[in-house]
């Protein structure tokens, strides 16, 4: 999880607008740049920008200066589809050609911005495309027509990773790619070297998985291009701050991005917009406690005796173990 030996750490940037009257006392108009610079402040050195949203005001070149400004890399894009109303039944499986024709082209574009900024991770959490009511969509046409859009995207920039993020539901009813499995499916039929998964914790509980596992699962067939830490009560996209609710699950998931080699950052996608919590005390909780826990799960890594209890499924003593380990 490191470049240079540097832990990379980025947050939902949009949080950052928390306050902005008191922390922008008579500016009308908060910038993107705006935001990165108050994000830097919380101790954050990356960055990833949804499109087109972050690219109203700013130019890739404008991004890129800020970015540098304020000792932060970009970590990749995100691209946003539900802040257009055209898209409410759909991006990629809209059921009218022409505004999936404009959603693909709109993702090529996103793409053509994140290489501009010297970028290689394109993030795709597709949450309109899904349904509410049954007999409502037409499930074969959706799927392939969401397959197609998915390859036509990975090839108009083979050297962009493409990361699909999947969630169970939320904004609607349900999601077209709900879960681990289902996105491995999906995956497996795009067929392209440059696709893989984002894993967000709080989207993992609540499609009903251990992070663990699904990280595992994953790895054995596909790639974890990004990792999302938050918490949750596994019912709904919380957004808590990291370890609040699952720290041994988290410690777990921890673990076995160790032991698969992930290398890339950790992005805080956390909503202190719900309690109306300083943004920036929020994102250095999430470092500080972030850093405890891996700190924790380097020392598990590579305990023998944890193996051996793990091997044995003997479930007392891994626990007590672990939460030695983490009560020290």
């Amino acid at each position: 999880m490191k470049e240079n030996n540097k832990p990379r750490f980025a947050a939902r940037l949009n949080a950052f607008k928390i306050g902005a009257a008191e922390y922008w006392p008579g500016k009308n108009s908060i910038t993107t740049a705006d935001l990165l610079a108050r994000a830097a402040t919380a101790g954050l050195n990356a960055a990833d920008l949804n499109y087109p949203d972050h690219f109203l005001d700013d130019s890739t070149a404008d991004l890129t200066r800020a970015l540098d400004d304020n000792g932060m890399i970009l970590n990749g894009l995100a691209m946003r589809y539900y802040t257009e109303s055209g898209y409410k039944l759909g991006a990629f499986t809209h059921p009218d050609p022409t505004v999936r024709r404009a959603a693909i082209d709109e993702t090529k574009r996103g793409l053509d911005a994140l290489a501009e900024m010297g970028g290689n991770l394109m993030t795709l959490w597709m949450g309109q495309d899904g349904f509410d009511y049954s007999f409502q969509m037409d499930y074969k046409r959706a799927w392939g027509d969401t397959i197609e859009a998915m390859i036509e995207v990975a090839d108009h920039m083979p050297a962009i990773n493409i990361a699909l993020e999947y969630k169970p539901n939320e904004p609607r009813a349900f999601a077209l790619m709900p879960d681990a499995a289902t996105t491995l499916l999906a995956i497996k039929e795009i067929g392209r070297d440059n696709t893989g998964v984002t894993l967000d914790f709080a989207h993992v509980l609540y499609a009903d998985e251990m992070p663990a596992f699904a990280a595992a699962l994953v790895a054995r067939h596909s790639r974890i291009l990004g990792v999302h830490l938050n918490d949750g009560y596994g019912k709904w996209d919380n957004g808590l701050m990291v370890g609040a609710v699952h720290p041994i699950q988290t410690v777990e998931l921890l673990v076995e991005l160790e032991r698969l080699g992930y290398d890339g950052a950790i992005y805080f996608d956390t909503f202190p917009d719900h309690s109306g919590l300083d943004p920036v005390e929020e994102a250095r909780t999430n470092i500080e406690v972030l850093k405890r826990l891996r700190a924790t799960a380097e020392k598990l890594v590579g305990s023998a005796e944890l193996q051996s209890a793990i091997a044995l499924q003997d479930a007392p003593k891994a626990m007590r173990l672990v939460q030695a380990t983490m009560l020290a």
